[in-house]
């Protein structure tokens, strides 16, 4: 559904999705101009250029640029179009100012828009065939290692139970190729089923080890393409630069670390892609100086419980009552003053 106020425009914001792109134009005021939904393919990207030409839009700012928004990223970039990236924390942190935190894919364009004509730092859209390569073999690298990973955990707990003390002979580790070998003529000769599965991993391992070797290679030669300035960083190799790069582009483009940190999704000092596993390229942030704020909700000390004493039972537990008792026939006469018991029959 179309809204028109008749103002010039000034940004156009994005929302993509998988299907459909939600596009808002709001003028220099950051009113809304016109709202617009386009199909995700190359019929809809035709159309949002031309609508986004019709109304002389001179900023574009796309939030998901790098997923499903990047067809249309592209070909706006390659016409010359301003075309910038809008991360997601982004959006977020501008919903919780409307009135209502409602939603939609309406809203979200607009927010979108109002952050592109505001914000003038925002990192460009990145156009490089060659990082986009780089992307997928990082990708592809990552799936093969977690790959090779499982299927080595896996041959470990089945040569423990083959050859308990195999790793006497494989201090190195599975991963090597050596080693592999040493543990292959250690059950070369066991005709168990565990065995031959054994053997099968490790065919799979080896052939994995030769495809992530392949890969780094592979890796390698696109980073001495790129030509970037993260691997002169004391402790960021090659691996780790393609992964810095393939998750958010060259860090020159950014103005600050807070962007960097925001189009990664990871904070300085936490590790690449959130994972943990690689140290980030920005050094540690330092804790603030001054003292947390106090917790929104004050639960004031509660007074201590006080526990009853606990008394002893002074009344007889039933069947305890010896008073009320009967005695017997043959102790009737040393307890004269309790009466016989009921339907009691003197022995003779």
């Amino acid at each position: 559904m179309a809204t028109t106020t008749g103002a010039p425009a000034a940004a156009a914001g994005i929302d993509s999705h998988k299907d459909t792109l939600a596009a808002c134009v709001i003028d220099e005021a950051g009113r809304p101009v016109e709202h617009q939904t386009f199909d995700n393919t190359p019929q809809g990207h035709r159309k949002a250029i031309a609508w986004l030409r019709r109304h002389d839009v001179g900023r574009v700012g796309i939030e998901g640029s790098g997923s499903y928004g990047r067809p249309l990223a592209v070909r706006l970039a390659a016409q010359g179009v301003d075309t910038v990236e809008v991360p997601p924390q982004m959006t977020a942190q501008a919903r919780k100012g409307q009135r209502t935190r409602r939603k939609t894919d309406q809203t979200d364009a607009l927010a979108i828009a109002r952050i592109t004509a505001r914000e003038d730092d925002l990192p460009a859209v990145r156009c490089d065939e060659a990082v986009d390569d780089l992307r997928s073999l990082v990708l592809y690298r990552r799936e093969l290692v977690e790959a090779r990973t499982a299927q080595i955990n896996r041959l470990h707990a089945d040569l423990t139970r083959l050859r308990p003390g195999y790793h006497k002979l494989c201090s190195s580790g599975l991963a090597d190729p050596k080693a592999l070998n040493r543990v292959s003529r250690l059950i070369a000769r066991c005709p168990t089923a565990r065995a031959q599965v054994a053997k099968s991993r490790i065919k799979q391992i080896r052939q994995l080890l030769r495809q992530v070797s392949g890969l780094d290679a592979q890796i390698t030669c696109y980073m001495e393409a790129i030509d970037t300035s993260l691997t002169g960083i004391y402790g960021i190799g090659t691996l780790t630069a393609a992964e810095i790069i393939a998750e958010a582009g060259e860090p020159g483009r950014y103005p600050t670390k807070a962007k960097f940190a925001m189009a990664n999704r990871s904070r300085p000092g936490r590790g690449v892609l959130g994972t943990g596993g690689a140290a980030s390229a920005q050094p540690r942030r330092e804790p603030p100086p001054q003292p947390g704020a106090p917790l929104r909700r004050h639960i004031p000390d509660r007074p201590a419980r006080h526990r009853r004493t606990l008394l002893l039972r002074t009344a007889p537990q039933p069947r305890q009552n010896q008073t009320r008792s009967h005695p017997h026939p043959e102790t009737a006469h040393l307890r004269p003053g309790l009466d016989p018991p009921p339907n009691h029959q003197h022995l003779t």
